[in-house]
């Protein structure tokens, strides 16, 4: 891949929470040869671990309600319903921020983890990716209102029916990306899911 892509030149453009980049770069075409000079600014603010909680004695789902800054920008409801998830700091592996993150914004624990898949969350501006996971829980007592204060986190959690997910998920509800594809899979993979964790 490396002797397919030149990047000519890389400099930050800002940095704070996040950070944006700015690159040179050019890379060989499908035709042969290379393409011209691309300029292209990049945001870049690491990469996330997802977890759907899932109880399979329950057949629920815990899913978590928080405001998101951009929803509100593009125009749409900004409290959303999610799945716990967070970013990968340095020399954690994505199991424990799976568990971590489940235990901070949804403050049950997570038992078992269950690979989904690995995916790029806008990979025409952004570097960030996703690991998504499904994680046995015991919904029994899950509820209430949970995160950090230190990171201003205001996050109410509920236990929902898979059913009731389900039907939501079909109605349009959920819209980020990450709630929708772990959904998705628990339809396709529920009966395997609920067999290995039985």
């Amino acid at each position: 891949m490396a002797k397919d892509i030149e990047i000519l030149d890389k400099s930050e453009q800002y940095k704070g929470y996040f950070r944006i980049n700015r690159y040179r770069l050019r890379h060989r075409l499908y035709a042969g040869g290379w393409s011209g000079e691309l300029r292209r600014e990049l945001f870049e603010r690491g990469h996330a671990v997802g977890v759907l909680p899932y109880d399979p004695a329950a057949d629920s789902i815990v899913l978590i309600e928080q405001f998101r800054i951009g929803a509100l920008v593009a125009g749409m409801d900004p409290w959303l319903t999610e799945v716990a998830a967070g970013i990968i700091e340095e020399g954690e592996a994505p199991e424990e921020v799976a568990r971590r993150e489940t235990r901070e914004e949804a403050g049950i624990e997570v038992m078992d983890l269950m690979p989904i898949c690995r995916y790029l969350v806008s990979p025409g501006g952004s570097s960030e990716s996703v690991i998504l996971f499904c994680g046995r829980v015991d919904s029994r007592g899950a509820g209430g209102i949970h995160g950090l204060a230190a990171e201003h986190e205001d996050i109410k959690v509920d236990v929902v029916p898979y059913a009731e997910a389900m039907r939501r998920l079909e109605e349009g509800d959920f819209t980020n990306a990450i709630s929708i594809i772990a959904l998705q899979w628990l339809a396709l993979h529920r009966g395997r899911v609920r067999a290995a964790w039985a």
